[in-house]
């Protein structure tokens, strides 16, 4: 945003528009100690468990001021400075393995609010924080905050968020009732999409919404969910448990030489 020379003699109207361009810097700045602690702390061999678990302690507290600061109309450079710091998280297995990752969903508290409509985003935190973290209800709690600034048509891609809202129902909260609703409202959205794959994502949404409605435990409507885990999974244990759930409810995965993936059902229940 280039500031304005047109009033010379009023500094200080340019000490403040400069402070407002330089907000979301000096916000990114001040998280440099925290990235220099962590360096400092995976330096050094003998800090053990305890490091990280300060580690965890300095980054909560990041997390926390995140998300009452103003973003001076840098939304989407916030979100991604904080997407990154999540990835980063997200990544540190050593840390995770001691400290497990139940910050996840405080990073999408930022994220999401400043911006709702980056489809990928929307992986990553059913992913986290339903799979790892175990907090489903925050997961389908920041997916309802996202949809808020969603209409049918906008995103195009918008009927796919309604269908990870679904997953997370149906596998880790076990309410069909409430998944049958998001993949009716799924299908609905993608017949009003222009998007290429709306077509097929109604079908598919719309024969799921009507699987659960005839049975709440149908084993094609949770093999149709945990193969959405797995086309979406980031990393192998979940596409492993993804595999073991679809083969334990009788249905089969067949991944191609070139990894394209294909299941068959299990038998019409």
């Amino acid at each position: 945003m280039p500031l304005s020379l047109s009033t010379p003699h009023r500094p200080s109207d340019q000490a403040k528009r400069l402070l407002v361009w330089m907000a979301p810097v000096l916000l990114l700045l001040g998280l440099v100690p925290l990235q220099q602690q962590r360096l400092a702390t995976l330096q050094d061999d003998t800090a053990g468990d305890q490091s990280f678990v300060q580690q965890e302690q300095a980054t909560a507290a990041t997390l926390a001021l995140a998300q009452e600061m103003p973003t001076f109309g840098f939304d989407n450079l916030v979100s991604g400075w904080f997407f990154l710091r999540f990835l980063q998280y997200f990544g540190d297995d050593e840390a995770r393995t001691a400290t497990g990752y139940s910050l996840s969903p405080d990073f999408f508290k930022i994220i999401i609010p400043n911006d709702p409509y980056y489809r990928l985003y929307y992986i990553f935190l059913s992913g986290s924080t339903s799979n790892f973290a175990a907090q489903p209800q925050e997961s389908v709690a920041l997916i309802d905050q996202g949809l808020e600034s969603f209409t049918p048509a906008f995103p195009e891609d918008g009927f796919y968020i309604w269908r990870y809202r679904a997953v997370d129902e149906l596998l880790y909260l076990g309410d069909a009732e409430a998944a049958q609703k998001s993949y009716r409202i799924a299908a609905d959205w993608a017949r009003q999409s222009a998007h290429p794959d709306a077509p097929y994502i109604a079908e598919n949404s719309q024969r799921t919404a009507d699987f659960l409605a005839r049975n709440p435990l149908s084993k094609q409507a949770q093999v149709n969910a945990w193969a959405s885990v797995l086309g979406n999974a980031f990393d192998d244990a979940t596409r492993q448990r993804a595999i073991d759930r679809i083969n334990a409810l009788g249905g089969s995965v067949f991944i191609s030489e070139a990894g394209e993936i294909s299941i068959q059902f299990p038998p019409d229940d």
